[in-house]
C-alpha cells in the first residue's frame, strides 16, 4: 500500500483502538495488540504520529502489574512495545518504563527488563541519553539484586544492557563488580550461578573499559571457588574463568596459569556435561594461547584424563576434547601425545576408538602430517582388526582435510588397505 494511504488508514483504525485500549475484555486487548503492532511497523506511519497519538494512552492502559501476571498479555504488551520502539526510537521506551525497573511487583519489573533487553539487543543504546542511562543501570542493578527466584531474563536483561553501553558503563563498573562478588558468596547455588554467568557475559566490556584490576580480583574469587560442590555452578564458574582468560590473555591472567592448570586436571573426572565441556574449553584455550605457561608432564596428565572424554555422550565434549589434543600435541610436540592416542585404539568402545581415530588426524593437521606417518603405519602392523581400522580412519581423516584445504596429499596403498571392514 502507498504510504500516503497507509498513513490515512492507519489513522482512521487507530481511533477505534484508542477506544478499546480501556477495554475490559482480555480477548479485545489481545487484538488491539496486535494490530498497534501491525499498524506501527507499517511505512506510512510516522514516529511523530506514534508519540503524539499513541503512546501515551499506550502506557497507560497496557503498561499496569496486572498485565504482567497474565504470560499471554504479557508476551504480547513486550512485543508490541518493541514494535513501536523500533519506529520512536530506543530512548522514547526506556524513558516511560525505566522506573517499573524498581516496582514492588516482581513479575513487573520482570517484563520491563526483557522489554529493555530486547529493544536495546535490536537497536543499541546510542540514543540513550547520559541522565537515563543512569536511571537505567540503577534500576537494572536494582532488579538484579531484588529477584526472589533467579531468572535467565534478569541475566539476559542485565548483560544486554552493559554490552549495549559498552565503555559508557566504566563508572558503574566497580558497583556491578562488588554486587557479583556479593552474589557468588551466597548460600544459595542458582544465585552463584546466576553471577558466575553475569561475569561471562561482560567480561568483554570490562576489557573495553581497561579494567584489569577488576578482571584479575574476579579471576582470583573464582578461582577460590573451583571447589565448588553444585556442578551447575561449577560449570558457570569454569565459563567465567575462561571469560576472562578470553579476553585478559594468558600473561595478564590472575592468578597465573600455572597454578591455574592443576587445580583443572583433577575437574576433568568430573561427570556433568556442562563441567565436563567448559574444563576442556578452558584448557583447549590454555594450551592454544600460553602452552609454555606449563611443563610437559603436566601436559601428559592432562592427556591422560582427556581420553575419557572421547567416549561422552555430548558431540560438543567429544569435539573439544579433540581439538584440545591437537593444541596440546602443538605444546610439547606430537610424540608422547600420539603414543597415548595409539595405545587407546586398543580399548573395546567403538566411540571412543572412532574419536581417537579424529584425534590423531587432528593432532596430523596441526603438527603436519610428516611427525604422525611414520608412526601410524609402523601401528598398522599391528595383527589387530580394532587398531589398523583406527590407523586407516585417521589417515582419511586426514586425507579428507587436506582436500578441504587445497593441499595435495599423496600416499601408496598398502595391499592389505584396500578394504576397510568397518568404515565409518
Amino acid at each position: 500500500m502507498d504510504e500516503e494511504y497507509a498513513n490515512y488508514y492507519t489513522s482512521q483504525i487507530m481511533e477505534i483502538l484508542l477506544r478499546e485500549f480501556s477495554s475490559p475484555d482480555e480477548e479485545m486487548k489481545k487484538v488491539v495488540l496486535k494490530v498497534v503492532s501491525q499498524c506501527a511497523g507499517t511505512d506510512g506511519v510516522t514516529a511523530g504520529y506514534l508519540k503524539e497519538h499513541v503512546l501515551d494512552e499506550f502506557f497507560k492502559n497496557f503498561w499496569v502489574r496486572r498485565m504482567a501476571l497474565d504470560k499471554r498479555n504479557y508476551r504480547q504488551v513486550v512485543e508490541t512495545t518493541v514494535d513501536i520502539g523500533q519506529k520512536v526510537g530506543v530512548s522514547e521506551i526506556v524513558e516511560r518504563i525505566v522506573n517499573n525497573l524498581k516496582d514492588e511487583s516482581e513479575a513487573y519489573r520482570k517484563m520491563t527488563v526483557e522489554t529493555v533487553e530486547k529493544i536495546v539487543a535490536s537497536l543499541g543504546a546510542a540514543d540513550i541519553g547520559e541522565r537515563l542511562e543512569e536511571r537505567l543501570v540503577d534500576g537494572i542493578l536494582h532488579a538484579f539484586q531484588e529477584q526472589s527466584v533467579e531468572d535467565v531474563v534478569m541475566l539476559n536483561g542485565f548483560g544486554s544492557v552493559v554490552n549495549a553501553l559498552g565503555t559508557r558503563c566504566k563508572p558503574y563498573l566497580p558497583q556491578i563488580v562488588s554486587t557479583i562478588l556479593w552474589r557468588l558468596n551466597n548460600k544459595s547455588a542458582t544465585v552463584r550461578q546466576q553471577a558466575a554467568d553475569l561475569i561471562s557475559r561482560i567480561a568483554m566490556v570490562m576489557k573495553q573499559c581497561g579494567e584489569d584490576a577488576l578482571m584479575g580480583k574476579l579471576g582470583i574469587v573464582l578461582y577460590e571457588y573451583l571447589g565448588e560442590e553444585y556442578p551447575e555452578v561449577l560449570g558457570s564458574i569454569l565459563g567465567a574463568l575462561r571469560s576472562i582468560v578470553t579476553v585478559v590473555g594468558i600473561t595478564q591472567m590472575q592468578p597465573p596459569i600455572k597454578e591455574l592448570l592443576p587445580r583443572l586436571t583433577p575437574i576433568l573426572r568430573n561427570r556433568h556435561e556442562k563441567v565436563q565441556e567448559n574444563t576442556i574449553d578452558l584448557v583447549g584455550r590454555i594450551a592454544d594461547r600460553g602452552p609454555e605457561s606449563v611443563n610437559a608432564r603436566e601436559w601428559m596428565r592432562i592427556c591422560f584424563e582427556l581420553l575419557d572424554m572421547l567416549k561422552a555422550h555430548k558431540k560438543g565434549i567429544r569435539r573439544a576434547a579433540n581439538n584440545t589434543f591437537g593444541f596440546i600435541a602443538k605444546a610439547i610436540g606430537p610424540q608422547d601425545v600420539l603414543a597415548t592416542l595409539l595405545n587407546n585404539l586398543r580399548v573395546q568402545e567403538r566411540q571412543s576408538r572412532v574419536n581417537t581415530a579424529v584425534a590423531i588426524g587432528i593432532v596430523a593437521e596441526t603438527c603436519a602430517p610428516f611427525t604422525v606417518l611414520p608412526a601410524l603405519m609402523n601401528e598398522y602392523r599391528v595383527p589387530e582388526l580394532n587398531v589398523q581400522n583406527g590407523v586407516l580412519k585417521s589417515l582419511s581423516f586426514l586425507v579428507r582435510v587436506h582436500r578441504r584445504d587445497g593441499k595435495r596429499l599423496r600416499l601408496r596403498r598398502h595391499p592389505s588397505a584396500r578394504r576397510c571392514p568397518d568404515r565409518p
